[in-house]
């Protein structure tokens, strides 16, 4: 995921195929250090951390922070719970215990250090009811066990004005809630952008890994809706078209997308493609056995063929390329 920090609406392109997810990463990683970004490594083995439970003033637009907050909590808990839905007692648990975590730093008008899951916790064990400690003792691995990463204080500088998020090396076990978290940390500087009035561009590859899960397809969904009332452009890349038709979420936003830039298509994808997007058989022709750089536009309700080459002679040229020699 790759976020450019200073940024109307919501597109899509659907590339043609890459030599490897692999290279797809080195390309982000090397585009940022060159341009003095930030590369976050999200894993369990990583050095990087990214606090869970950070949250700023803007989060929750001209509502209390803290209420969009305990909803992201509850989604949180549920993928730590192994996706099972909490029960209403569970989720007032949750609600009050995210009251109480908060109270603080709210009082602190949101400066100085959020508190961490660990602090969720200690007020989860403080609860008089059976399902409070339930509920701390199914999330304990993730906040004093072995895959606490999202436990501790964030390390990283996430006001650079260009963050890489890489997920490649995040683990099974910690997949779904490292996606939502990092989704909510993107929010959480979308949020903080508008209030300084910065625009904000958020870059999503391989897409299709996000609707492979409830939460982070749901989030990803609301975000996609929302990003314009804070003045950002989101744009999401895959190479995994069939993947991505699975979702009924996915196709939804496909659809509504305001533009979509597809290039090289295999068979199978075109035509889902056309079916969806109501292609013609003529214009299927210009995403079929083309060159790198060309395809098809669609904008709002127009479809345009385009070809557009990227000089080679170029440093970013080289610092994106992922051709195997």
């Amino acid at each position: 995921m790759l976020e450019p920090c200073e940024s109307k609406g919501s597109r899509t392109v659907l590339r043609e195929e890459r030599d490897s997810n692999v290279s797809d990463l080195l390309d982000y990683t090397r585009l940022t250090k060159a341009l003095k970004g930030e590369v976050i490594t999200v894993s369990s083995t990583s050095k990087h951390h990214i606090n869970a439970m950070d949250l700023n003033k803007a989060y929750g637009g001209d509502a209390d922070p803290v209420i969009l907050k305990s909803q992201f909590l509850m989604s949180l808990c549920e993928l730590m719970i192994n996706d099972r839905h909490l029960g209403a007692k569970e989720k007032s648990i949750i609600d009050r215990c995210t009251t109480a975590t908060y109270r603080y730093y709210k009082q602190g008008n949101y400066t100085g250090e959020a508190p961490t899951l660990q602090d969720f916790y200690d007020n989860l064990l403080k609860q008089k009811e059976p399902e409070a400690r339930d509920l701390a003792v199914a999330i304990e691995m993730f906040v004093v066990g072995n895959m606490n990463t999202f436990a501790h204080q964030t390390n990283v500088n996430t006001k650079n004005r260009l963050i890489c998020y890489d997920i490649h090396e995040l683990d099974e076990s910690l997949q779904s809630a490292g996606m939502l978290i990092v989704l909510d940390s993107i929010f959480n500087r979308i949020t903080r952008n508008k209030r300084e009035g910065r625009t904000t561009y958020i870059y999503i590859d391989e897409i299709y890994l996000l609707f492979q899960n409830e939460y982070s397809a749901n989030f990803l969904h609301t975000l996609w809706k929302r990003v314009r009332k804070y003045g950002a452009f989101c744009t999401g890349i895959t190479q995994n078209i069939s993947d991505l038709l699975q979702s009924h979420t996915a196709r939804t936003m496909l659809s509504n997308s305001e533009l979509l830039v597809m290039l090289n298509q295999g068979g199978s994808d075109k035509n889902e493609l056309a079916d969806l997007l109501n292609i013609s058989e003529n214009q299927k022709s210009f995403i079929e056995n083309v060159g790198s750089g060309q395809g098809l536009l669609k904008v709002g309700s127009s479809l345009v063929p385009f070809i557009n080459q990227f000089p080679t002679n170029t440093a970013l040229y080289n610092l994106m390329n992922t051709k195997v020699v």
